[in-house]
């Protein structure tokens, strides 16, 4: 194949969630014909994991423009701009109708298990440039196929990858052995048998982010109901308790991120929830049909039923090993972009839009976006990732003008509004600057819902 030939090739997407259908729309609106192959059966098939967790942000802050256009000729009407969806909505009322206009553009149960260059593996300089992307692709029906591309767009976003329960970022001894006690998300105990799985157990919640706090006010919630006698959370924290450890409370920026954290001290303060400091997880034992959690100074907890394991999620990177990417040896996110995402330094609030510049790799036309391009940094925002794939793709069809112009401008405090512990919000009484910026919706009885993921794809 030749430069002339690959141009003609389609530009693949990994993932049909909001990053992924988003630079699919983009491309179309480009004239570039786009390729999205889906993992799951359906759009937004990690979505509809936390599908009833209601978001941060409004339906007016989780929509992108090019896909609107796409979707108006079919009929579609976009939400109430200022109430805040689940994560259920957000994938049967958006998604989904996305995906269904973008038709055979979209193939699902489509796995991507490697990606080179044709003909190239990474340690090949000659003609690199201009030889196209392979990529290879299992399906769910247990064919193999390959595919050409002229561009690589990985959307693929970083909810399958959790990460483990061992302070050293590798799995403790015992936690794949456990896996039938062990869970990686915050429980639905608003499904009975989620429910009845955790009713009256001791769990241990291993983490220290809004996760962590979500997990604490369920458990807490379903320890003062009725057929919650006997539950009991122990909270594994791996630093001491400070006065930053629930966030900030009522002077948050974020109504709903300070009510969280006001929650889950809640949890602690009435006696739900035991917190255990310094506890640097080596190992989880099995003792008879509990767990015993095993630190690195060799103290040992008493037996838990069940663990919850919130520690942060990173990028699945193994199937794009042939490519050569430049990653931040900390973050796993693109060079540029790591020193603006770093947690340590920022919040979702402090991050300034961006786009190919900070996403560019030393392989070229090959793009990591939303959430996965983040790395192992935890807080993003779907507006973020919506103004990634405009640069990106404007990039790829040469408009390298557009492609360098921010076009995003978020609020000064960025766009995170309310979810989590706030029930559907008065739009009466809601501003215009949206996000986090707005009124708080009505407080409701804290624990019965939790906090969605800024984005995942």
């Amino acid at each position: 194949m030749n430069a002339t030939v690959t141009d003609q090739l389609p530009v693949l997407v990994i993932g049909a969630g909001p990053a992924g259908l988003a630079a699919a729309a983009h491309l179309v609106e480009r004239g570039l014909e786009p390729l999205v192959l889906e993992a799951g059966p359906v759009a937004g098939a990690a979505v509809r994991e936390w599908s009833h967790v209601r978001l941060f942000s409004t339906w007016g802050e989780i929509t992108d423009q090019a896909a609107e256009k796409l979707l108006a000729p079919t009929g579609w009407v976009k939400p109430d701009a200022k109430t805040y969806p689940t994560g259920g909505d957000w994938a049967e009322k958006y998604l989904q109708p996305l995906a269904d206009v973008l038709g055979d553009k979209v193939r699902f149960g489509a796995t991507v298990t490697g990606v080179s260059r044709s003909g190239r593996d990474r340690i090949v300089d000659a003609d690199r440039e201009t030889q196209p992307f392979v990529v290879h692709v299992a399906h769910a029906d247990g064919r193999e196929e390959r595919l050409f591309a002229r561009a690589v767009i990985d959307a693929s976003g970083t909810w399958s990858t959790p990460s483990p329960a061992g302070a050293s970022g590798l799995p403790a001894l015992g936690e794949k052995a456990a896996a039938d006690r062990v869970t990686y998300r915050v429980p639905d105990l608003k499904d009975p048998v989620v429910r009845s799985r955790f009713a009256g157990k001791r769990t241990a919640v291993i983490g220290s982010g809004a996760s962590a706090f979500n997990a604490l006010t369920s458990l807490a919630d379903l320890a003062r109901a009725e057929d919650g006698e006997g539950t009991k959370a122990v909270w594994i924290l791996r630093r001491g308790i400070s006065g930053s450890t629930f966030g900030g409370g009522t002077a948050d920026q974020l109504p709903a991120r300070g009510a969280l954290g006001l929650a889950a001290k809640a949890a602690v303060d009435e006696g739900h929830a035991d917190a255990v400091t310094g506890f640097r997880t080596e190992a989880i034992e099995r003792d008879g049909d509990q767990l015993v959690l095993v630190a690195e100074d060799g103290r040992r907890l008493e037996t838990v039923d069940e663990v919850i394991v919130l520690t942060g999620f990173r990028p699945d990177l193994s199937f794009l090993d042939e490519l050569r990417l430049g990653l931040d040896e900390r973050l796993q996110a693109p060079v540029e972009l790591a020193p603006l995402i770093d947690p340590n330094q920022h919040s979702c609030g402090t991050v300034y839009p961006h786009g190919v510049k900070e996403l560019s790799h030393p392989e070229e036309d090959v793009y990591l976006v939303g959430m996965k391009s983040y790395g192992r940094a935890p807080t993003f925002l779907a507006l973020t990732g919506y103004e990634q794939v405009r640069s990106v793709v404007a990039s790829i069809a040469g408009d390298h003008e557009s492609a360098e112009r921010v076009e995003l401008v978020l609020p000064e405090t960025g766009v995170c509004g309310g979810s989590g512990l706030f029930d559907q919000p008065d739009t009466d009484n809601q501003s215009d600057g949206g996000g986090c910026c707005a009124p708080a919706p009505a407080l409701i009885q804290l624990g019965t819902n939790t906090q969605a993921p800024s984005c995942g794809s």
